[in-house]
């Protein structure tokens, strides 16, 4: 066994992750690696202004280290306070004054997504339906098609109703299809949130809608057979976006 002023001359030159290590070999290891002089120089490394005080405010250098070395893991929601059987969500799309797309569309349905994307649906747009983000999808029965190049003109509306308290949030107000990803074949608008005033630090989160259409020979028209709509910005699970939505600025 190693002698004590060997461990004592080589402790200091381990990083945390290792000293912490040797705390778990044996009691005369875990008696020197827990000398708090240790985690000190160690804390000063990384915060010295932590180490002009007299003492750490967790007690010890090694629990202040052991608590903020490394950024802590996201933590589990809280059970939403709403769920997709309590919305609704009411989606108008135009171009110029032509009604192209009216649905009121259950959160059940816009929840569930495409069970398996129909024929003629490109490979990159297949694997961004089967991804790991979450986004609301659902089928456009029956399509319609607009010309390429006049994207510019279509635009989209959406509200979101909960049948729980009837009332009624702006999700998109009005905004254009004014990009087009070839390479995926989706056109996109995005609006940004109207949050609820009780949530004064929330802005700036956008609400994205996606048309998604058929790959298709004919480059002068775009084949819609689907709607797409995320929050991927800041909510990426089925919790987050509930959640998101609860703090609409609901009338």
């Amino acid at each position: 066994m190693a002698s004590e002023e060997v461990l004592k001359a080589v402790f200091p030159f381990l990083d945390g992750v290792d000293l912490a290590s040797c705390m778990a070999v044996d009691k005369q290891w875990k008696d020197i690696a827990s000398d708090d002089f240790l985690w000190k120089c160690l804390c000063a490394k990384r915060w010295p202004s932590i180490c002009k005080q007299p003492n750490p405010s967790t007690l010890t250098y090694y629990k202040f280290y052991k608590t903020f070395h490394k950024r802590q893991h996201r933590r589990t929601l809280l059970p939403p306070r709403i769920s997709f059987d309590d919305l609704e969500f009411f989606i108008d799309i135009w171009a110029e004054n032509t009604l192209l797309f009216s649905e009121v569309v259950p959160g059940s349905v816009l929840q569930a997504g495409f069970k398996a994307p129909a024929s003629g649906v490109c490979d990159m747009l297949k694997f961004q339906l089967e991804g790991s983000e979450y986004k609301m999808t659902f089928p456009v029965e029956p399509r319609f098609t607009i010309p390429s190049g006049q994207n510019q003109n279509v635009s989209v509306s959406v509200m979101v109703g909960r049948k729980d308290s009837n009332k009624v949030a702006r999700v998109i107000n009005k905004s254009m299809f004014d990009y087009i990803d070839r390479s995926s074949y989706r056109a996109l608008a995005f609006d940004y949130l109207d949050i609820s005033p009780g949530y004064p630090f929330l802005s700036g989160i956008r609400a994205w809608i996606s048309l998604l259409f058929m790959e298709d020979r004919n480059e002068d028209l775009m084949d819609v057979f689907g709607i797409q709509m995320d929050f991927c910005d800041v909510a990426n699970s089925k919790e987050e976006v509930l959640w998101l939505l609860d703090m609409l600025d609901w009338k």
